[in-house]
């Protein structure tokens, strides 16, 4: 049995009861990947902030925001071996290969999008909570943001926008489909993996409004990618243009929208096999 513990933000919310029942439940991937583990026999504690000093034998760092808190790093390097420890900033400015400046030669259409990931949506909530609590802001900086805005050419774009450090403009470059727009989604856990191409109406692809997925292979510049990035688990969003993956979201934390819930968890026991493997390196 290998202890794992599971770090989280003070003022996140990993488990929730819900339903009439009060059955535990949460809105993130890792969670149904835990209770696998769990039935495999090996122990999980969650844990909100850096106070706790637990036993344990593997960590994963799960904070729910783009930048890590240097604090919650930090704290993460005292177990003997912590997943994701290098993937502290998934900033779009770091992770984007669509990201272009005012100067750049790019025709086609762009859209501006929050640098941090979500819109900023979970820093907000994570301010809001600590607020709450008596305490300050964790991420007093964070602007909010209603949504992404697609401009038909980079000269439609204000000069003011490139001057703005909280938004970044990317090239505009879903798939095209005959029944609609493509997107790429790849899920790993150590050397276990699914990679799906999904098609919706819409030309922001969105994992909930896919009409039809298929498998796809991993691009070998995509793995090159995650080893920079410092990822052991979670989920890359890319599309491939003229001939070559370009990354546009890195996900350290990623969630699943209800509608996707049987094919997410039908990958659990597959994630749970890379997640026994990164185990049986640490040992």
């Amino acid at each position: 049995m290998t202890r794992i513990a599971v770090i989280t933000h003070e003022f996140d919310r990993f488990e929730r009861w819900r339903g009439p029942l009060f059955r535990r439940g949460s809105s993130y991937m890792l969670f149904g990947l835990l209770e696998e583990l769990k039935r495999r026999g090996h122990s999980v504690r969650i844990i909100p902030g850096t106070s706790a000093k637990p036993e344990a034998d593997i960590a994963v760092l799960h904070v729910d925001a783009t930048v890590t808190p240097p604090e919650y790093v930090e704290y993460a390097r005292a177990f003997p071996f912590c997943l994701n420890i290098g993937a502290a900033d998934i900033s779009k400015r770091r992770v984007s290969g669509a990201v272009i400046g005012k100067d750049d030669d790019w025709q086609g259409p762009v859209i501006v999008k929050s640098n941090l990931n979500n819109l900023g949506m979970r820093e907000q909530a994570l301010n809001r909570r600590s607020l709450r609590a008596g305490k300050p802001k964790p991420f007093p900086d964070v602007e909010t943001m209603e949504g992404y805005s697609v401009y038909a050419s980079l000269s439609d774009v204000a000069p003011a926008i490139f001057d703005r450090s909280d938004l970044v403009v990317e090239r505009f470059i879903p798939e095209p489909e005959s029944d609609g727009f493509g997107a790429r989604f790849w899920i790993f856990c150590g050397e276990r993996e699914r990679c799906t191409r999904h098609v919706s109406p819409q030309s922001l692809v969105k994992g909930d409004d896919t009409i039809r997925r298929e498998p796809v292979p991993v691009p070998e510049e995509l793995r090159a990618l995650r080893r920079q990035l410092g990822f052991d688990y979670g989920k890359f969003d890319f599309v491939m243009h003229e001939g070559r993956a370009v990354l546009l979201d890195a996900n350290k934390t990623p969630g699943g929208a209800r509608n996707l819930s049987a094919f997410l968890a039908a990958g659990n026991a597959n994630l749970a096999d890379g997640f026994e493997g990164l185990i049986r390196q640490v040992a």
